[in-house]
């Protein structure tokens, strides 16, 4: 039986471009970036030369690109860094956030709420739109951090950053955002960000690299000390090959080769999505009513136990998952899911995450609907959950 991977979401396989790239970099003899002789002084032209194409293609100047080890860790420098920037006693710092961030965005800002900085409510409408709560006076008087992620990894659901941006700047608050799953609006999310976290392997590159885009007057503190590598923000002897790979993967991401395979996958979508609703009306499609990714398809079954449908997909040869990766396991609905629809609504609901990826072909969307077809008639026949009587959950 020929596996089916549609878990692009959690990660991506190394585009051909990105390995070929990366190859001269994984073999023989590769001085450190930090060194002097021969060997380091090209590890660092490839270093700085992947720095410049990575700011190239996200519209941004050099000095602005961080090389860190992932998007988690991308993540908890803006946040935790801001913090130690803005030097304020943590009572007067405050974080507004949204509550479908992921758990390194999420968990971060809670501890740092442990050490006293305050953590307002970012409300998110049905449509993905964003709206900071309304304080009287142009500027806020406290350092204030704005949070919220580009693209949910849970739904597709596509917030609205241009929208909350003016907001951000009137107040003279700092804007963070988790630009991970944001594959198809690296540009345009880039220019709205003061940070930005991006994850290499979200996008065909390399698992070992992420990237904290970082505005000039709006840099992080560091948090790591012991060299003065990435600005003195991350140090560490750098991943070259790493970052290489990481750049060939962000510049593809915005090319036109790669705005016309969002277009195709955004067609087998539609096909897996419809075909599926058609013969099961009781599926509900999460986050249908705003603008989605066109790479992921985020589905509700009622009345069938969490993490079910993953698993019985899996012996079915089709790899799929219940949203987050970092969640696997657990029983009760994430806290993204919860924060979309309200708690009861999310626990009533088996989620499942279909997401598509640069390896996705027609001929496997046309099987997967096959086999998840075959799943979902066994599994609902057993379970026979009440009301199941279709529509579309945001």
């Amino acid at each position: 039986m020929k596996r089916i991977y549609l878990d692009h979401t959690a990660a991506t396989p190394l585009r051909p471009e990105v390995r070929e790239a990366m190859e001269p970099w994984l073999h023989g003899v590769r001085g450190n970036p930090s060194g002097v002789h021969r060997s380091a002084r090209e590890a660092r032209r490839a270093l700085e030369e992947a720095r410049a194409r990575t700011a190239a293609a996200l519209g941004r100047a050099p000095e602005e690109i961080r090389f860190v080890r992932g998007g988690t860790e991308a993540n908890n420098l803006a946040l935790l860094g801001w913090a130690e920037a803005v030097g304020s006693p943590p009572g007067l710092a405050r974080i507004h956030l949204s509550g479908v961030e992921h758990s390194s965005v999420r968990e971060t800002a809670e501890t740092m709420a442990r050490r006293g900085v305050e953590l307002a409510p970012l409300p998110i409408a049905p449509n993905g739109e964003a709206q900071l709560e309304e304080e009287p006076g142009a500027a806020s008087s406290r350092p204030e951090l704005v949070c919220l992620m580009a693209v949910s990894h849970e739904t597709g659901t596509v917030h609205d950053l241009a929208g909350l941006a003016p907001a951000v700047r009137a107040r003279g608050a700092q804007l963070h955002v988790d630009g991970v799953q944001a594959q198809d609006l690296l540009r345009e999310v880039s220019t709205l960000a003061d940070t930005l976290a991006l994850s290499a392997h979200k996008l065909g590159g390399p698992r070992s690299l992420g990237v904290l885009v970082v505005r000039a007057g709006r840099e992080p503190a560091p948090l790591l000390f012991g060299g003065g590598q990435e600005g003195g923000l991350r140090p560490g002897t750098e991943d070259v090959a790493g970052a290489v790979g990481a750049a060939v993967a962000v510049e593809w991401a915005v090319s036109p080769e790669g705005n016309r395979e969002a277009r195709r996958l955004g067609v087998l979508r539609d096909r897996l999505e419809g075909a599926i609703t058609d013969r099961f009306p009781f599926v509900r499609v999460l986050g249908r009513e705003g603008r989605r990714s066109p790479r992921i398809l985020a589905l509700g079954v009622p009345g069938v136990e969490r993490d079910l449908l993953p698993r019985a997909l899996d012996l079915e040869g089709v790899e799929a998952s219940a949203g987050a990766a970092c969640r696997s396991g657990s029983l009760e609905p994430s806290p993204g899911l919860s924060a979309y629809f309200g708690l009861e609504l999310a626990r009533s609901i088996a989620p499942l995450r279909l997401s598509l990826g640069w390896t996705t072909t027609a001929e496997e969307v046309e099987e997967a609907i096959l086999r998840i077809g075959a799943v979902l008639e066994r599994i609902t026949a057993l379970a026979a959950p009440a009301g199941m009587n279709g529509g579309s959950v945001r």
